[in-house]
């Protein structure tokens, strides 16, 4: 590959926030009543590759040519398939690259990124490159391009919120890039296709449809990752951080995840929220998300609390704990207080607070309206950003 160099690049500075993003056993439709209740799914992994597993070799070819007729209608049409995967892959294919995490004792995992700007900026998942983000003593990460260049990167971004990294390469080059689309015009049943290199085979493409959308996976941490694709296309270990594009040329996803023993049940992070994430780590060099210092479960609300409330929500949030000090203390909010909306929005749980408390909520009055002794009352708060990885 010809490589042009270049003089100055913007490098953004390293996030410390470096916790994994761990295999997850939750996931939910985006039709559900109630979002935070989650269905229990077993063996939800992410699917970066640890294993130094070699290629197979002696492979006997597989014949299956014979005797036997298509009509021309569905040949032009296996044709028009063929065609749009092969000019995805065309397209995208020379901006995906292979990452290594090698460790003092040689490779610690390797999974795929994709180049998204041409001065060597990339976007990967957390769980792929989270002890090279930790700059654990003697780690250090490698990259390889499609056309077999290898390059020294770094972390420069991590949120284990979302699952997603960001990494620079070292030297200074022009690299063949992709452009991340909007997630929100797909539908479900269109053609993707995943690059990516699964299990020590590079630069491997799989094709198959949107199979839902808007899927949520719980991370151990308690979060949940939301606005997640769902494909058929399959995923394997070492795919983790690969593109998801769809058949106009655009990536659409990042590969996250798989449900181990399933058949064609994979994941992506859709790519509106991987442009949010890339724009906040490059600006901040964190994700700011907001804060107003409470703790807080799930609680039902029985039918005479919703009728002195006059909602209909079968479940809100019960605040546990207010930290000293904080926003919510401030507005007067105490535990035992029942969160039932904010700014009109209501809260059936958790995960719908932590959802409603994003980066740009931070500084701006929010009207929360609470049950209290059986009361109805609006507060307003003001949330600051949240400090490090705590409560909301």
């Amino acid at each position: 590959m010809q490589v042009n160099r270049r003089n100055d690049r913007t490098r953004s500075s390293l996030s410390d926030r470096t916790r994994s993003f761990p295999s997850s056993r939750r996931y939910r439709g985006p039709g559900d009543k109630n979002r935070d209740q989650s269905l229990e799914i077993p063996n939800v992994v992410d699917i970066a590759d640890t294993s130094n597993i070699a290629p197979p070799v002696g492979l006997a070819p597989n014949d299956n040519s014979g005797p036997g007729s298509e009509s021309s209608d569905d040949t032009a049409l296996l044709d028009a398939y063929s065609n749009a995967v092969t000019s995805v892959v065309d397209r995208i294919g020379p901006a995906v690259v292979r990452l290594d995490v090698v460790g003092p004792q040689g490779r610690r995992g390797s999974g795929s990124g994709v180049i998204v700007s041409p001065d060597g900026l990339i976007v990967t998942n957390h769980h792929v490159v989270a002890a090279a983000a930790a700059r654990a003593p003697g780690v250090r990460l490698a990259l390889t391009t499609a056309d077999g260049l290898r390059l020294g990167a770094r972390v420069v971004g991590a949120d284990p919120d979302t699952d997603l990294a960001l990494v620079r390469v070292d030297e200074n080059v022009l690299l063949p890039s992709a452009a991340l689309g909007d997630s929100r015009r797909l539908r479900r049943g269109q053609l993707v296709v995943a690059i990516g290199n699964p299990l020590g085979f590079e630069s491997t493409v799989t094709a198959g449809v949107v199979s839902a959308l808007g899927r949520s996976l719980r991370a151990s941490n308690g979060r949940l990752v939301d606005d997640l694709i769902q494909t058929d296309a399959a995923l394997n270990p070492g795919n983790s951080g690969g593109p998801l594009v769809a058949s106009h040329g655009e990536v659409v996803g990042i590969a996250t995840a798989i449900i181990q023993g399933a058949q064609g049940i994979c994941f992506a992070i859709a790519a509106n929220t991987v442009k949010h994430v890339l724009g906040e780590l490059v600006r901040h060099g964190r994700v700011r998300r907001a804060f107003i210092g409470i703790a807080a479960a799930q609680t039902a609300l029985p039918a005479r609390l919703r009728h002195l409330a006059g909602v209909a929500q079968e479940s809100a949030v019960m605040i546990a704990g207010v930290d000293p000090g904080s926003p919510a203390a401030e507005a007067g909010i105490v535990a035992g207080d029942v969160v039932l909306a904010i700014d009109g929005v209501p809260v059936t749980g958790a995960d719908e607070l932590v959802r409603i408390l994003t980066g740009e909520r931070i500084g701006r009055a929010l009207a929360i309206e609470l049950l209290r002794g059986g009361e109805r009352r609006t507060v307003p708060v003001v949330p600051l950003e949240r400090p490090g990885r705590t409560a909301a």
